[in-house]
């Protein structure tokens, strides 16, 4: 089992910025990937940004250019800079865990992001 905590949502207005962590416990040497999904009011969730144990990352078209993903695997955190933060990307933002073997997906509670003036 692995367990995942989010930190630093909050609110921030229009073109600011904000920086989320997940600090990953239990069996962490199982994880293959982890990465931010987001869930605004009435939508579905989306991936927002993933990175792996090897260091490729993939983003959403939306984020690109604005998010950046890394990792600290000595740390078994994951941390989503969050630049020119839009109103649309209001919304829950989850971490996420995937372990390939075993083909399971780990989810922490998520931490809200506001972005209005």
């Amino acid at each position: 089992q692995v367990q995942l905590v989010e930190s630093g949502g909050g609110l921030v207005q229009p073109g600011g910025s904000l920086r989320l962590s997940c600090a990953a416990s239990g069996s962490i040497f199982s994880i293959n990937a982890m990465g931010w999904y987001r869930q605004a009011p009435g939508k579905q969730r989306e991936l927002v940004a993933r990175i792996t144990v090897g260091g490729s990352t993939n983003y959403a078209d939306s984020v690109k250019g604005r998010f950046t993903i890394s990792r600290d695997n000595a740390k078994s955190t994951v941390s989503l800079q969050m630049n020119s933060l839009k109103p649309e990307d209001t919304a829950v933002y989850y971490c996420n865990a995937e372990e390939y073997i075993r083909g399971m997906n780990y989810w922490g509670k998520g931490t809200l992001v506001t972005v209005s003036s």
